[in-house]
């Protein structure tokens, strides 16, 4: 955010909504992050849901339109690899059936045909031996081909090998068009930030906001990765499984089946009595973090006021709070996977046992029961797995949701296609009849209207609340107006192009804003294409040079994003070098030298005197003693200018201003003494 839209953060009279934060954004587990468990209970964790989970879905997966030919590849890779895959069982059932061939076969008197060896066994009554026999491809006297063994094993190999190498260009593949997806989803939301209005700003609560430009599009980028991956591969595994085994038999098939139904019943109770305790611990876990971050933020207040066992012992009871729901969330969830594998193992059993009776009936070979147990294997893998993703894709469309609705928050006016220009500046602003109010219900600035001279400086002055941030909030449009109109030099500023009308206006704020960089940049950034000599010319006007020559690095010194290595003050010159340097035509100060020592605070007046001279200046102040010298001050109750003056003229004018500068300069001597009053 620029510095300039932080202005509305002063004094701005935005009304709470009712409820506070929490009433406009109901509490959530933060995107993308940790759900409290293993990828393997995503079946039995309940996500996010989306509130309107098919068109969100729809408008997603359409940003994916631009790559349709990269994810048709994917789709083709992802049936020849499940293919391959599932091939595999079978060859390999081949390759028992010859063993076990070879194996019989030995023990058969050599010389002999199969069908005379049937005769023999049934002639022994070994019924089921014959039956056996009659189906195997049996040479009596004759072992195992090893040779034909290798061939099929060789196979197999080359098999899997393939479809390993068409799962990894598929993933490859898929990787580019998901990263290329968000890439392009980020870089809209980007510009659409710089697209909406400063009232959005104020509506959505910073760390939200942050949250949905970052959390939710990673895990929008984890979800697709995952989803469209391992959902298409899972639902082609059990397509394609499914289908070898009702060609194997369909009997087994069946059996198999029934286990299906069952899990899914069993996954379902676990799921519902595990889901309040993850809600508990997701709700508890942004408590934790929410102490944690204000008693972190609050460090220095809590030492002062000696606070540091209350907030230990609250986190220990929140900490508490956490470990139970946790311990019962994982414990409870922890039961899907024990409990699917005893459900599993009791497939295998029954699937092993008609298997065998099959097989020594002679209706089934031995290599087909082994590929149908590794195909019952593969087939409940894939469920779970389905079951996982679906989980995952409720999570990333519910994060979708959230940046469709960045994406779809009003922009702000646009531009005029042909905007005025200013063509002979001079600096004057004029206010006609001008209405504002943030709530449609609460007005705050009703039918101004005054005049600023072109190299006049205007003091705005009231209490907290009055609208004297608001009012040069309007002359930047970061605001519309409701009535009335604001004109700079004549021309209606709703005319004009927003970068063209900011950039003739400079502005210092009482919150200070430097980014991380040399203190060399930070001046820089009021004109970029600045010389080396205009900077330190700057620096020199308002005293920065006289700290930065001390310091080891001069110029060159890197502050942290915080700005913790230099002080407030210093931070407050660096701010007011900025624009200095900018050589506005227009100029606002927004309680500037809040932050300064009163020595440091009377050499910038004389810098900011020589600043403002020869242009048109905004000084909003709480220190009546700054704005003493200003061509105009203003007095501002409840968005109105109820005096308007110069420091004499309000002073003997014994109005609000006169009470103002009595309140706050008047010293009480003691108890029921007179007050002395400055002159």
């Amino acid at each position: 955010m620029s510095e300039p839209q932080r202005a509305n953060q002063q004094e701005a009279a935005i009304p709470a909504q009712p409820g506070g934060a929490d009433a406009r954004t109901p509490k959530r587990l933060p995107a993308g992050g940790q759900r409290g468990g293993p990828p393997w209970m995503g079946a039995g964790m309940p996500a996010e849901r989306s509130m309107n989970f098919g068109p969100s879905a729809r408008r997603l997966l359409a940003r994916l339109r631009p790559h349709r030919l990269h994810l048709a590849a994917v789709i083709t890779l992802a049936v020849a690899s499940v293919g391959l895959s599932v091939i595999g069982p079978k060859v390999l059932g081949h390759a028992t059936d010859l063993i076990f061939t070879g194996v019989i076969g030995r023990q058969l008197p050599a010389g002999t045909s199969a069908e005379q060896a049937v005769d023999a066994a049934r002639a022994a009554g070994n019924d089921n031996f014959a039956d056996m026999l009659a189906r195997m491809d049996v040479v009596p006297g004759v072992g195992v081909d090893f040779t034909a063994l290798g061939r099929v094993l060789l196979l197999a190999l080359g098999l899997y090998l393939a479809a390993s190498l068409l799962m990894w260009w598929q993933g490859w593949l898929l990787t580019g068009v998901v990263q290329r997806a968000v890439f392009g989803l980020r870089a809209d939301v980007e510009e659409k930030l710089n697209r909406l209005p400063l009232p959005y700003f104020d509506r959505q609560p910073r760390g939200e906001l942050l949250s949905r430009v970052t959390n939710d599009i990673d895990n929008i980028a984890q979800s697709l990765q995952q989803t469209l991956s391992q959902l298409l591969t899972s639902l082609l595994t059990v397509v394609g499984v499914l289908g070898m085994m009702f060609w194997i038999s369909p009997l087994l098939a069946l059996v198999a089946l029934v286990a299906v139904p069952l899990s899914v019943l069993v996954t379902a109770q676990i799921a519902k009595r595990s889901q309040r305790r993850f809600i508990a611990q997701w709700t508890h876990t942004g408590e934790l973090n929410g102490q944690i971050e204000e008693a972190f933020t609050g460090h220095e207040l809590v030492k002062v006021f000696g606070r540091q066992r209350e907030v230990e012992a609250a986190f220990h009871a929140k900490n508490e709070e956490l470990f139970r729901a946790s311990f019962g969330a994982q414990f409870i969830s922890g039961i899907i996977m024990p409990a699917m594998f005893f459900i599993g193992n009791l497939s295998y059993v029954a699937i092993a046992v008609v298997g065998g009776l099959r097989v020594a009936s002679g209706t089934m070979s031995l290599g087909d029961v082994q590929a149908f147990i590794q195909y019952s294997r593969q087939f409940t893998q894939p469920l779970t797995q389905v079951a996982s993703m679906a989980n995952l894709l409720q999570s990333g469309v519910a994060s979708a949701e959230r940046v469709f609705a960045v994406l779809d928050a009003e922009e702000q006016e646009p531009d005029p296609v042909a905007p005025a220009r200013v063509t002979d500046p001079h600096g004057r602003v004029e206010f006609e009849h001008v209405s504002f109010r943030y709530a449609p219900d609460k007005p705050l600035i009703e039918d101004l209207s005054l005049v600023a001279e072109p190299g006049h400086t205007v003091a705005i002055v009231g209490p907290t609340g009055a609208g004297k941030t608001t009012l040069v909030n309007l002359i930047m449009r970061f605001y519309e107006l409701d009535a009335g109109r604001i004109t700079l030099d004549g021309v209606d500023v709703t005319t004009l192009n927003r970068d063209d009308l900011r950039g003739r206006i400079g502005m210092v704020l009482q919150d200070t804003w430097l980014f991380g960089g040399t203190i060399r940049d930070n001046i820089a950034y009021g004109r970029p294409d600045a010389t080396e000599e205009e900077i330190l010319a700057a620096a020199r006007a308002t005293f920065v040079d006289r700290f930065v020559r001390s310091l080891p690095d001069g110029y060159d010194t890197v502050i942290d994003e915080e700005g913790s290595n230099v002080s407030a003050g210093e931070k407050q010159l660096i701010t007011i070098a900025r624009a200095f340097l900018a050589d506005p035509a227009l100029l606002i100060l927004d309680e500037a030298t809040s932050s300064v020592d009163t020595r440091t605070e009377v050499l910038l007046q004389q810098a900011m005197a020589a600043l403002r001279s020869e242009r048109t200046s905004f000084v909003i102040a709480h220190r009546l003693s700054t704005i003493r010298d200003a061509d105009l001050i203003l007095m501002m109750e409840d968005g109105r200018i109820v005096e308007q003056g110069t420091h004499e003229q309000l002073l003997a004018a014994q109005g609000a201003y006169h009470r103002l500068y009595q309140a706050q300069f008047q010293q009480a001597v003691s108890g029921d003494d007179p007050v002395a009053v400055p002159a």
